[in-house]
């Protein structure tokens, strides 16, 4: 099984079992080992009293993004911590892309940078997650690793 494959099998059972990604509006759209791409239309009941879409409805897809790109060789990893700097403010209708890509892996601990934009490519925005990896599989070992 390649990397791809595998983080391709690894995201097919998240995704089967994740209530909250769906639920948000969220799609995968792109999956490889240390990468993840996951989009969402800001739709109305995204808004917050600005009429703009609510800072935490970015945060949850560039952190669900983060998840898959972590865990996407088999491994359990969590966050750690993490951070976002919002640059500019996601629209009703807007098409925002979270694509996520390990910086570093060492040892346990990992660094994961995602960029939020939209559908013109404008940066809305910069998330970095620290994710610690624990015992265990995401999947069951019928996935080679």
């Amino acid at each position: 099984m390649t990397p791809k494959e595998r983080a391709q099998s690894v995201a097919d059972h998240m995704w089967a079992a994740d209530q909250a990604s769906p639920w948000f509006g969220m799609e995968l759209a792109e999956i490889d080992e240390g990468r993840a791409v996951l989009t969402l239309t800001v739709a109305a009941h995204h808004l917050n009293g600005h009429g703009i879409c609510h800072g935490g409805v970015i945060f949850a897809l560039a952190d669900s993004a983060f998840a898959f790109a972590c865990n996407s060789r088999n491994q359990s990893t969590v966050a750690q911590h993490n951070t976002i700097t919002y640059i500019s403010p996601a629209q009703p209708g807007d098409r925002l892309t979270a694509s996520a890509r390990e910086i570093t892996l060492t040892g346990r601990s990992g660094l994961t940078d995602v960029t939020v934009t939209n559908q013109t490519g404008a940066v809305i925005a910069e998330f970095r997650g620290a994710s610690r990896t624990l015992k265990g599989q995401v999947c069951s070992q019928e996935i080679e690793t």
